[in-house]
């Protein structure tokens, strides 16, 4: 009997999982794929029944593959979410969102006044945001003061599959150091001036690291999933950063790109960072921390206009977006479909699309999306660099890695050489790898080396160079008018 691990992801779009032997070969994946709730504006939720349903039809599917036998389970999820339970841990509502959440901007503002905006940077790494969670614990007390009264217990999707399993109620460090301002990214601790007005009546979970183990499938976990009992889980973590380990990007210097529904970049440090427009955060590996941004928007954008125009399919969007040239033939976009994260910070920014005619197509209209993420890309790293982050290596990962033009793009764009690993699964596969090396040490380059390298052409270097900063103008041309139109729309 083969041992294998079990390694799943609760992503935005979809769950998915995977058996992975001590070799890093992928024996069985499987898929399921769920929708976001999004009760108002600028509200994203989701029901957490449906993260432990989900894991629940995978487990099931996946160990019903002949002839392995699971060892151990690793669990990933999107985030920083906050989802309240009680002293049960019955969530008390669906769970709130990370960063394409903008709810709490009131409280983000009264935070800040009451806690000091610098002196939340300087402890906690990071500017409270729409990706903080403090701020919707805030909400949660100003606009659901019930409910809030009633939170005995915090989760995110990780830590509440762990909880599902395990009965252990923990939090693994790095998800901590985005739950701003609670955590202290100097001590590797909740910090309670911060915390306790926010958590109220919560009980801090208890802090680990993402690799490590924090419990065993217990009797009911074992019924209820098919994975056996007493087999070892650990503690996950927040799913773009099980996406960089499942790269190798852990050593200083090491920058990964994570092409999925929203655009990722997570650039590893050995020294602490601070900052007020990316994310200042410890890593996945003790000792190490990272500056990360992240994009509103990406495969969200690809995927509308899929719809919008009746594409049967990506691959033919790609053909023809191939067949358009560099600058999409005059248009550029704006990326900012659901406001924006780093660097700009600007939950209420817009997406632009500028220089339409009626020669353009369909094509033109997609290559113009493929660049405008890559421009987003361009003004993080540059954002990065700016704050002192070194990139020393690019690692590509994630669904929109495949067909190669949208990796080319961005090459194009920021001038950096991207590796493209042998598997680009993602999440689950990160997950998975932590989980068989809690058990024994085992090489990530072994499990998923490089496979191919996309180079920037020359050859579009001058033109992108003056749309990059031709995009950099449109947002600070448009930014009052969408404002004005969100404002509008509000009333």
């Amino acid at each position: 009997m083969l041992e294998v691990v079990l390694g799943i992801d609760i992503g935005t779009s979809s769950s998915k999982g995977v058996l992975v032997d001590f070799s890093g070969r992928i024996h069985a994946i499987a898929v399921r794929n769920h929708d976001v709730s999004r009760p108002s504006s600028g509200q994203v939720e989701m029901d957490a029944a449906i993260w432990w349903q989900e894991f629940m039809e995978i487990s099931h599917e996946l160990t019903a593959t002949e002839n392995v036998r699971v060892v151990a389970v690793g669990v990933s999820g999107m985030g920083p979410c906050v989802l309240v339970a009680d002293e049960h841990a019955k969530a008390l509502r669906p769970a709130i969102l990370y960063g394409i959440d903008a709810r709490a901007l009131e409280q983000i503002d009264y935070l800040n006044s009451r806690f000091g905006e610098q002196s939340i940077v300087d402890r906690c790494g990071s500017a409270l945001s729409t990706q903080a969670v403090g701020p919707k614990l805030a909400w949660l007390a100003d606009h659901e003061p019930a409910i809030a009264s009633r939170a005995r217990m915090l989760f995110m999707p990780s830590s509440w599959l762990a909880y599902q399993l395990t009965g252990e109620y923990i939090l693994d460090h790095h998800s901590a150091s985005q739950c701003t301002p609670m955590y202290d990214t100097s001590t590797h601790g909740w910090y309670l001036p911060y915390a306790e007005p926010l958590t109220l009546s919560i009980d801090l979970p208890r802090l680990v690291w993402p690799g490590e183990i924090v419990g065993h499938v217990s009797d009911e976990a074992a019924d209820r999933t098919g994975i056996p009992k007493g087999v070892p889980v650990i503690g996950g973590t927040i799913d773009a950063w099980s996406e960089s380990v499942s790269v190798g990007a852990q050593r200083p210097g090491d920058l990964m790109l994570m092409y999925g529904t929203t655009m990722f970049l997570i650039n590893t440090l050995q020294a602490r960072a601070t900052s007020s427009s990316l994310w200042g955060t410890v890593g996945v590996v003790p000792g190490t921390y990272n500056l990360a941004g992240g994009m509103a928007t990406s495969g969200a954008i690809t995927a509308w206009i899929r719809k919008l125009v009746g594409s049967p399919d990506f691959s033919t969007l790609l053909s023809e977006a191939d067949k358009s040239v560099p600058g999409a033939n005059g248009l550029l976009m704006l990326p900012y479909f659901a406001g924006e994260r780093t660097p700009v910070a600007d939950p209420n920014a817009r997406g632009v699309v500028a220089g339409l005619t009626l020669d353009h197509s369909r094509g033109d209209l997609y290559r113009a999306t493929l660049e405008a993420t890559a421009f987003g890309v361009r003004h993080n790293v540059q954002a990065l660099s700016d704050l002192g982050g070194a990139v020393g290596r690019t690692v590509a990962v994630g669904g929109g890695t495949q067909g190669g033009l949208w990796t080319q793009i961005v090459s194009d764009v920021t001038g950096l050489e991207q590796q493209i690993p042998s598997v680009t699964i993602g999440a689950s596969f990160g997950v998975a790898y932590l989980a068989a090396n809690a058990l024994c040490p085992v090489a990530i380059d072994d499990w998923n080396p490089i496979m191919s390298v996309i180079q920037p052409r020359e050859e579009s270097s001058a033109r992108y160079e003056i749309l990059y900063g031709l995009y950099r103008e449109l947002y600070e041309s448009t930014a009052s008018i969408t404002h004005r139109l969100v404002d509008l729309a509000a009333r």
